[in-house]
């Protein structure tokens, strides 16, 4: 691989053998080299592939101005993440997450610390990234003696569903707080609550984090099936009503969101697979 550009001591951008543009990591990989030089891949301890030109740019310039232990600890956590979720991610994590964790060292060190307001539903909702977020705080901690709370595992995991759902903060934390409502009115509408250690409830979460996610993205399914809306409506009329209360909802809530039938007929199928659940749990 050919050096283009010295960005520090530790990081260089360089070509590879197809020609491609990349950014290597490793220590002392760019003391005393310049562009043109040829790079040791023994000495290259990670390689960073961003295809977007702008994100290289912000890659690059995050970089320059980072200690190389809180990059390394960040990929650490990126590397973890991949092996444990097995999803696609969307390579600005390696911006995000490194930029975050930075800052978080930074304002730990300086005495700030922050609440996470959207802590209970990470964990609820998110639990593998969650679990994922503690093994970054641990981490921290180990490697640099920092202490973290729990507020700040939600935060990196709130950074990982980013990368998976292809969105950004803002957009999850709108997904993230939209279900925690939705279960809201599931449980006031049917007037229980619901059982949260359920499998039919963990699916109904599932659900409702992929529906969530394509009203905001405006990747809602077309409507096709108006037979088998009618004939659910028919026999779950509460179910199907309170599918109906929750779209109301959500499109009074975001004027520029709207769920089509079938998605309020596919999301009363969920909530009455909740409720049968619990039906028989109160029968035994």
């Amino acid at each position: 691989m050919r050096i283009l550009k010295v960005i520090n001591n530790n990081i260089v951008s360089a070509v590879d053998d197809k020609n491609e543009e990349v950014i290597l990591m490793g220590k002392g990989l760019g003391f005393h080299t310049k562009a043109g030089q040829q790079i040791c891949t023994e000495r290259v301890e990670k390689v960073f592939r961003l295809n977007d030109e702008s994100a290289k740019g912000r890659f690059e310039e995050l970089l320059k101005q980072m200690p190389l232990e809180h990059i390394q600890l960040s990929v650490k956590i990126i590397d973890y993440a991949k092996q444990v979720l097995k999803n696609r991610m969307n390579p600005n994590i390696y911006i995000t997450l490194t930029d975050h964790i930075d800052f978080v060292i930074q304002r730990i060190r300086s005495g700030i610390d922050f609440p996470n307001p959207l802590l209970w539903e990470v964990k609820t909702f998110y639990p593998s990234e969650y679990l994922i977020g503690e093994y970054a705080v641990s981490l921290i901690r180990q490697e640099l003696g920092i202490e973290l709370k729990d507020n700040e595992a939600a935060s990196v995991a709130l950074h990982l569903v980013n990368a998976e759902y292809n969105t950004d903060m803002n957009n999850t934390m709108k997904i993230t707080s939209t279900i925690r409502e939705v279960l809201g009115i599931i449980e006031e509408y049917m007037g229980r609550k619901l059982d949260e250690e359920s499998l039919h409830y963990s699916r109904l979460v599932t659900h409702l984090k992929f529906l969530v996610h394509r009203i905001f993205t405006n990747q809602i399914l077309d409507d096709g099936e108006t037979e088998l809306s009618e004939m659910i409506r028919r026999m779950y009329p509460d179910e199907y009503g309170c599918s109906e209360r929750i779209a109301d909802y959500i499109s009074g809530k975001y004027e520029t969101c709207t769920i089509s039938q079938d998605e309020i007929t596919y999301l009363a199928v969920h909530i009455r697979r909740v409720f049968v659940e619990l039906y028989k749990l109160e029968d035994e």
